[in-house]
């Protein structure tokens, strides 16, 4: 069964989101995870690959967002669409949609921000879990 955490922060900007969706990455990774970073878009999937190599200056987290959903040997990887690539056990969903595939993942994070939006879609997204059988749980960082 699929692992479903929804990390919920005190911040109010989509930034935030993207940038804890890094600091969850770099975990993983030195974790030994192999992570499928899912963006909204391609414009989202540019900001996460452009932000991954600048959100730490001592950090490196090794990643690729390639073209055309071809595969990738890097840890982790940033794509948008279908399919995910092959071969990952963590997925950290940006989109606003829970992506069709997640249960191909062992683990699979949600970053619930404190926007409208946003927060629409994370308590559709809860619902859908349960339903599909899966127990979310609650990772309150408000304080």
């Amino acid at each position: 069964m699929t692992r479903v955490d929804f990390y919920i922060l005190p911040d109010t900007g989509i930034e935030q989101r993207l940038l804890f969706a890094c600091r969850l990455a770099e975990k993983a990774f030195k974790l030994g995870h192999r992570v499928y970073l899912h963006s909204a878009d391609s414009d989202q999937a540019r900001a996460l690959d452009d932000l991954l190599w600048r959100f730490a200056p001592a950090s490196f987290v090794p990643h690729e967002c390639p073209q055309n959903g071809a595969e990738s040997a890097a840890p982790v990887v940033i794509g948008w669409g279908e399919p995910a690539p092959a071969l990952r056990d963590v997925l950290i969903n940006l989109d606003l949609q829970v992506p069709a595939f997640f249960q191909r993942f062992a683990r699979v994070t949600e970053i619930v921000v404190q926007t409208p939006t946003v927060l629409h879609a994370t308590r559709a997204a809860w619902r859908f879990y349960q339903d599909q059988g899966c127990a979310p749980e609650r990772r309150d960082l408000r304080g």
